[in-house]
Parts: C-alpha cells; sequence; structure tokens
C-alpha cells in the first residue's frame, strides 16, 4: 500500500475490547509511498512503524 506525508493510519485491533490506533504519517521513508513511515499517533506518541496486514490509509483530501 501506499501513503504520503498527511494521511491518517489505522491500524487495527486484534485484541476484542480494544481500540483502533489513529495517527498522522509525518514522513514516508520507503521508495514510492512505501514504508516505513514516521507516525504521530492521536496520543502524542511518535514512532517509525513498518505497518502489518492490520492497518488502512485513509488518504489526505486532494490525492490518490
Amino acid at each position: 500500500m501506499e501513503a504520503a506525508q498527511g494521511d491518517r493510519i489505522i491500524i487495527h485491533s486484534r485484541t476484542v475490547g480494544a481500540s483502533d490506533r489513529h495517527g498522522e504519517i509525518l514522513e514516508v521513508r520507503g521508495a514510492n509511498g512505501a514504508p516505513p513511515y514516521f507516525v504521530r499517533f492521536d496520543d502524542g506518541h511518535e514512532t517509525v512503524l513498518y505497518p502489518g496486514g492490520d492497518f488502512t490509509v485513509d488518504h489526505a483530501r486532494g490525492t490518490k
């Protein structure tokens, strides 16, 4: 999956009762929109992320 700076990322919970994690992609460090992504989650946590199969990208308005 391809992503761009400003896109929203959703990491879907695999645990019953746990919430999904939502964040903003601040930087795409891979080639052509590929991971890794530098992400700031809504709780303020920032990390470099290689997402697994449990994520989706909500593309920012005006892109893709």
